[in-house]
């Protein structure tokens, strides 16, 4: 079985954000750039279902500028066999994404896909539910625990839901988007990062893969959010009462 990993460049979680003068958008010149933590999630699991002689082959994409080749070479150096990197500088709708995707899944014949269940830059969740419909593949997102069952062709998924937890069995080939507690991904250990560089990255673009982009909303403005008012004390629970009502208006 071959599973196909999806990756993206994110700014580090640890990186304080900080919006251009023009508010055009973030900054992003002389900040840390790393993997997406969903996706580093999504790496860790492909990488155990490997290990537990599941699959035979895990294969990394990320689709992005020619820099996004840094978040492939550390999925490679976590263990993942060998990449594959759409090359774009146009920044891209999820619609875009998952139809880059849907191609390179068909190119290479996987047989399931994993995806983190959303970025922490743009915090869309859309990628994953876009990629199962394109390619009329069932669908587990959220997904906290993964199971396979090689013989049946089942992948046995239990995902977070608001009330608890929800357990899917879906059929293979399929769609799996990763939540946070599903695993706590492995470190690259330094021999690995140097047998990293010596992995294959293959470099794809949209048009060689038959895709026709689509340009469908424009970016009118970035704001960083209001900042917050700080606390008062109250004297007693009437006063309380009176500024929720009169001046927060939330009574």
């Amino acid at each position: 079985m071959k599973l196909l990993v999806a990756v993206k460049r994110v700014v580090d979680y640890n990186a304080r954000i900080r919006v251009k003068n023009d508010q055009t958008g973030v900054e992003l010149a002389n900040v840390k750039m790393s993997m997406n933590p969903f996706c580093e999630i999504a790496v860790e699991e492909a990488l155990r279902l490997k290990e537990q002689k599941v699959a035979t082959e895990v294969v990394v994409v990320t689709v992005g500028p020619k820099s996004s080749q840094d978040t492939i070479r550390t999925a490679l150096a976590m263990g993942a066999d060998r990449g594959a990197h759409i090359l774009t500088d146009t920044p891209l709708l999820p619609l875009n994404i998952a139809k880059l995707l849907a191609a390179v899944v068909m190119k290479e014949s996987a047989s399931l896909c994993l995806l983190g269940k959303q970025a922490i830059d743009d915090d869309c969740n859309q990628t994953g539910q876009m990629l199962a419909a394109l390619l009329k593949w069932p669908q587990a997102t959220f997904a906290s625990k993964v199971e396979i069952d090689e013989a049946a062709q089942k992948a046995r998924v239990t995902r977070e839901v608001d009330g608890g937890l929800q357990t899917l069995l879906c059929g293979l080939p399929a769609v799996i988007t990763t939540d946070l507690r599903l695993n706590q991904p492995r470190y690259a250990t330094l021999p690995n990062i140097m047998k990293a560089k010596k992995k294959p990255i293959e470099v794809l673009n949209p048009e060689g893969l038959g895709v026709t982009l689509i340009d469908g909303y424009k970016r009118i403005k970035v704001e960083e959010p209001a900042k917050r008012k700080g606390g008062v004390m109250v004297a007693s629970v009437a006063e309380l009462m009176d500024k929720l009502k009169n001046e927060a208006k939330v009574l």
